[in-house]
Parts: structure tokens; sequence; C-alpha cells
């Protein structure tokens, strides 16, 4: 079910040339985030042009084309997720190896990005992870649609709180 090929997409690492895509992707998803009412996650230049460029120089950056043009970004990375080490008002579902998926970020018009990710993730592992912000009603929905279970709340290392969501997948699913 994880594995099947999606529209034309390709995902690939990120390189240092990419970055300028990745912020403009950032910058467009922020648009969206605004006019949907989630006006507080990625405010006062976060993600930063330096959290960018680390995570292509740990190599946890990715790049979506679509026909060769950049649609979408997002980076994935190998736990344990120091911020993910307490969870509040609820429990991880395992203490299963994960990674995490943060900084989903794509263009305007552009479907199937989130499908996109976590087909990729679950060719990685069995256990995914990912955090978003208590008004990011449309991230929340679709990790619903994506048989995510809420977990409880984690906070950020500068403290903010965040709506935590893991989702195991069995070798049957895969």
């Amino acid at each position: 079910m994880w594995h099947e090929l999606l529209y034309s997409m390709m995902i690939r690492l990120s390189t240092p040339n990419d970055v300028p895509a990745i912020l403009h992707l950032i910058d467009e998803a922020r648009k969206k985030m605004v006019a949907e009412g989630n006006v507080h996650q990625w405010s006062n230049g976060h993600p930063s042009r330096w959290q960018i460029e680390t995570d292509v120089e740990r190599s946890v950056s990715y790049m979506i084309e679509e026909d060769g043009e950049p649609v979408a970004t997002f980076a994935l990375i190998e736990g344990p997720d120091p911020t993910y080490a307490r969870i509040y008002d609820g429990q991880w579902l395992n203490d299963n190896p994960y990674y995490v998926i943060h900084r989903v970020a794509s263009g305007p018009k552009v479907h199937g990005v989130m499908r996109t990710v976590l087909n990729y993730a679950f060719g990685l592992t069995d256990t995914v992870r990912i955090d978003t912000h208590a008004d990011n009603k449309t991230m929340q929905a679709l990790l619903k649609k994506y048989g995510f279970t809420y977990c409880g709340i984690i906070h950020l290392a500068n403290g903010d709180p965040r709506l935590a969501f893991q989702k195991t997948i069995t070798s049957k699913e895969k």
C-alpha cells in the first residue's frame, strides 16, 4: 500500500542549491497557514534559513519535484527526537524506533504531498511521529485521514506546545 507511485512526483535529497526554493516553498506554506487561521505556527522567521541549511547539511531535507519542478519539501529525521522524550497529557503508542516528519511545505495548488511524504517515510520505517500546532487544522485532518493517533502534547526546544501524533504500521500494511 505505501510503495505505490503517485502522480509524477519524485523525491530526492535536497542540495545546498535547493535552499532558495525550499525557503520559497516555506513562504508559500506560511501564506496558506495564515489564510486558514493558523497565524502562529511558522511566525517569527521559523523555520529559519539556518534550520533549512542545517537540514540539508545533515541529509534530512527532501525536495519533491513534479515534472522536474520543486513543488514541496520536508525533513525526515531518524529518532530519537529530543523534543519527543517527554509527552504530556498522553503517551506514545509504543517505544519502537521511529522517524519524525518536520517542516512539510508545498506550493499553491499542489495536492498529494502528505501522501507522498508518508509513502516515502513508511518505506524506511514502520513508525512515524509528527507534531503540529493546535491551530493547524489542515495538518490535523490529514493525520487523521492517514490513520495517525493523537498521543499528547510535546514541547519544542523553545517551550512552545505542539500536538503529537504517531502511526505504526504492520508488515501487512506495507
